[in-house]
């Protein structure tokens, strides 16, 4: 990944370092439940954990240097831990596979970067949620095609991404379970050379659950699911990251980024102010859905295992969940700090002349007594007249002046008709649906 787009706490997780303590962690475990079985002497379990206790230091390069000989990443390992506690490592591994270290360690590796994921939503939310508080009755102008609609407020808004993002929580604890799973069933997965207690006790303690048929590696189909997950949460940061680029348009401007004293928006252009982090967080949301497609080709795999999937893993395990969590963190800081701009809104509320309330006088119409293609068509012919004019004359002076629509509504009920509260009556039933 690239250290601009990464946050110490997730690169951690990856790091050679940290997957070795983890195999290391995985191979003591199942050498303690050995013991306990009487398949191993005891003294082998404790052996491990005497010298883990002095906190050593992992050799990646010692460990990578043995790995250049064996051409075994897993043999490299073990090979270098006996040379460190001795006689008794020679314990280590019984009835195991390579797979059954590395599959675990990948499972223990995305359960901890889930949960920091966790916790970036529960931050975006708390966010989102504040955001729409505050502005929950601001009016402004929902827009379909890109063309001004009905008014809305910009509160729901933002109610709406924050019911977005709960959904993606929910997706995303769901995608933790199913990849928090553990597989030590050796060779092929049929557990002839281990038991599968040692299986149970390795997942309790690394806080995983056994796998009920590994076929030696952990089927793909889980992580199809969680990368999957994690490609739609992209989404979702895209989808609010563009609304807030068209909301900065020049021509819109009813909300841009927080812009810092000293920062400079263009090289050129001393006046720019240009939406650099929304459009980076689109660029962000590109890569880490085109990590979905692989991981749901690694599903096919030949017979009981391969290893096409391994290099897969190797780019993705690391660069998706670094790269969303640095998105998820941008998105809350661009969230806090929105500029927002309600004044503007009112005013490109007004910009076309009232059409805005054209449906309202549409229904009263045909509840007065006129049909509804009668209706649309008096209503239509005066608003065309206000769009031509660019919302230089108003829909209600023309609907005013038309005899056949004053036939059927009065001066008053019209005035009636454009009243922006109105738009308004249902907020806090929405807001009761989306916060409680």
């Amino acid at each position: 990944m690239v250290p601009r787009y990464a946050r110490p706490a997730m690169t951690a997780i990856w790091e050679p370092e940290a997957k070795f303590r983890i195999w290391f962690e995985i191979e003591a475990h199942a050498t303690e439940k050995l013991g306990e079985l009487g398949v191993v002497p005891e003294s082998a379990a404790r052996a491990l954990w005497d010298w883990w206790a002095t906190n050593p230091t992992i050799d990646v390069a010692a460990i990578d240097a043995i790995e250049a000989v064996t051409k075994h990443d897993v043999i490299a390992f073990l090979t270098w831990v006996a040379e460190q506690v001795g006689d008794e490592a020679r314990f280590m591994h019984q009835g195991m596979t390579s797979s059954d270290v590395l599959d675990t360690t990948l499972a223990v590796q995305l359960a901890r970067a889930s949960d920091i994921l966790l916790a970036d939503l529960d931050e975006l939310l708390a966010a989102i949620k504040r955001r729409a508080q505050e502005h929950k009755y601001t009016p402004t102008i929902g827009r379909s095609h890109g063309i001004h609609a009905e008014p809305t407020t910009f509160g729901l808004k933002l109610a709406q991404a924050y019911a977005e993002f709960d959904r993606c929580k929910q997706r995303m604890i769901a995608a933790r379970a199913e990849i928090a799973t553990c597989a030590i069933s050796g060779a092929v997965g049929t557990f002839a050379n281990i038991d599968p207690a040692v299986e149970a006790h390795v997942a309790a303690r690394l806080g995983l659950t056994p796998e009920p048929v590994s076929t030696q590696v952990i089927p793909r189909d889980r992580h199809a699911m969680f990368f999957s997950v994690l490609a739609v949460i992209a989404s979702s940061i895209e989808r609010l990251a563009v609304e807030i680029r068209h909301l900065q348009r020049t021509e819109v401007l009813e909300a841009e980024e927080y812009f810092s004293p000293g920062q400079k928006g263009s090289s050129a252009m001393p006046h720019k102010r240009n939406p650099v982090l929304t459009e980076n967080l689109t660029g962000q949301a590109r890569v880490i859905r085109g990590y979905a497609v692989p991981a749901l080709e690694n599903v096919a795999l030949w017979h009981e295992r391969d290893i096409s999937h391994s290099s897969v893993e190797r780019y993705i395990g690391p660069d998706a969940t670094i790269a969303l969590d640095f998105s998820l963190a941008r998105l809350t800081g661009v969230i806090d700090k929105l500029l927002i701009y309600p004044e503007r809104m009112q005013k490109n509320l007004d910009r076309m002349g009232g059409l805005v309330h054209s449906q309202r006088v549409l229904l009263a119409l045909t509840q007065a007594g006129v049909s509804r293609e009668d209706a649309y068509r008096l209503v239509q012919r005066n608003a065309m007249k206000v769009w031509e004019s660019d919302g230089q004359l108003s829909l209600l002076d023309l609907l005013k002046a038309d005899p056949e629509v004053s036939a059927a509504l009065s001066p008053a009920e019209l005035e009636e008709k454009f009243d922006l509260d109105y738009h308004f009556a249902q907020v806090d039933r929405i807001f009761e649906r989306v916060f409680g």
